[in-house]
This record gives structure tokens, sequence and C-alpha cells, in this order.
């Protein structure tokens, strides 16, 4: 789990979807009309201003946050108690897997360039999608070096939370990459690739849920081990569902259409929190 991103966690008046969460899939205004002779142009009607979104609840976040510390307090062993935090986060802390996919807009985005950078390894070949981002010369490198290098690329170091979150996670894959058996960039398997995109997608929703709940639930078990064996934890729980989403999506890396992956995966953001929802009620009712 990343650490490199805290900041206390947010509190119960903030709004359900942060104004530093940049959706990224907006597109640009429309250039504005002119008038019969077209030199001069007309100034165009405002938008309708929308409704006022209604306060969310001020302790919306206590009950995940108690039953992640006192998961972390079992060292691991609660399961029940992680089931209820992970179910809780989504239904009353974050609003329902939609507001909480809406939450996760940066790391939407980076999910989107992963997916279409590997569509089009899978279309025209390593060498050529490189070339897209002037790392032609790294086709011979391994899979963790070419990464790394579009870490800087998709999502470069500062900015928001939320884009810190992109970044923590996308270092976190990368570290992985090696023991999800991705050895050769330049004959991914379609399995492979949505193994990449897997632990990416788990990873951010994974450090989401430490920055909102748990960043001083992980501080409480005072042996290492067991402060580790919480993350685990945590990680795959968080990883199952996320790949259940991935499954029903039923991606075709090799029919990738870039004007439509951030469409999915945002259904496949929110898809993976209704599952972690469902799963997190099993798990509290076992």
């Amino acid at each position: 789990m990343g650490t490199s991103t805290p900041f206390g966690g947010p509190k119960g008046k903030d709004p359900l979807v942060p104004d530093f969460v940049n959706d990224g899939d907006a597109a640009p205004p429309a250039p504005p009309p002119q008038d019969g002779d077209g030199t001069e142009p007309v100034p165009p009607a405002p938008p309708p201003r929308p409704a006022p979104a209604p306060p969310p609840p001020p302790d919306r976040f206590r009950n995940a946050r108690r039953n992640f510390t006192k998961f972390a307090s079992s060292g691991g062993d609660d399961r029940r108690a992680l089931g209820r935090a992970v179910s809780q986060y989504v239904s009353q802390a974050s609003g329902g897997s939609g507001p909480a996919a809406r939450r996760m807009g940066s790391s939407r985005g980076v999910a989107a360039r992963i997916a279409g950078f590997l569509g089009d390894v899978s279309a025209r070949g390593l060498q050529a999608a490189l070339v897209t981002f002037n790392l032609a010369g790294m086709a011979g490198s391994s899979p963790a070096e070419i990464f790394s290098a579009l870490v800087e690329q998709f999502c470069p170091e500062g900015g928001s939370v939320d884009e810190g979150i992109a970044r923590d996670a996308f270092m976190e894959t990368v570290v992985e990459l090696a023991d999800a058996g991705i050895a050769d960039m330049s004959s991914l398997t379609p399995e492979q690739m949505q193994t990449v995109l897997e632990l990416y997608v788990a990873h951010t929703i994974e450090d989401r849920i430490y920055n909102d709940i748990g960043i001083k639930g992980v501080e409480i078990p005072a042996d290492a081990g067991a402060a580790q064996a919480v993350q685990d934890q945590l990680h795959e729980f968080i990883l199952g569902g996320v790949s259940d989403a991935f499954s029903e999506a039923a991606i075709d890396f090799a029919a990738i259409d870039p004007n439509t992956i951030g469409q999915t995966m945002e259904r496949i953001y929110g898809a993976a929190f209704d599952i972690l929802e469902a799963l997190g009620e099993e798990e509290a009712a076992k």
C-alpha cells in the first residue's frame, strides 16, 4: 500500500466529489455562434445553473473508519470488520458506487491511458506504441523500465491528492509486474494486459480508501508483520472485486477505441465499487 499521498483524511463536511478531482473526460467548449454576416460573435446563452447538491452527512466516514480501525487492531483477523468497513465506505462515506467512481477522476484518466497504450501494443506492436511517447529506444527494456518511463508521462509528480494517488498506484503496479509474470512487453497476452490494469485500478482504490478512512488504522498494529497483514488483506480483497469487474467488462485490447476508453474505465470503476460493497456485506454477514 502506498504511503506517499496521505493527507489526514477528508472531513465529513467535504463534498462527495471534491473540486480537485479532474474528470479528464469533459469535451472542450464549442466556439461561440456568429451572427448573420459571420463577422461578430453572438454571446452564447448562459447555461442553466444546476441545483446545489445537498450537503453530505457530516458523520458519513464514522462507521467505515471505526470498522477499519477494528480490523487493523485485530492484526487482520477480523474479516467481518474489514467487510463492514469497505461496504460502509462505498455506501455511506462515498454515497454509492457512482460518486465513488467519480472521485477517482485522475486515476480513471491514467487507467484509460494505460489501456490505450496496451491496446496500441496489441494492435501495432511495442516499437510503434513506444514511438508515440518518444520512447522507441526502450523497445528492448523490461516491462518495469518501460512502465516507469510511462509514469512520468501519464502522471508527473505533483498536483492534487487525486493525482498523487494515481501516480502512487502506478508506481506500486510497476513494482508488482515481475511477480505477476509480466516479463516481456513485446509478447504480452490479453490476459497479462488485463492483469496490468487490474493491479493499477486495485491500487488506486486501495490508496483512496487508505487516505479516506485507514491512515490512522494501519498505524495501530505494533507488530510490523501484523501491519503488513492488514495491508495485504485489504489489497487482496479489493483486487478480487476489481478482477470481477474487469471480467464483466471483457475488454478487447486489439480493438480499444481511444474515444470511448475513458467511459469504459468509468464503468469498470463503478462496477468495482458495486462489487466491493456487495462482497463487504457478504464478509460482514459471515
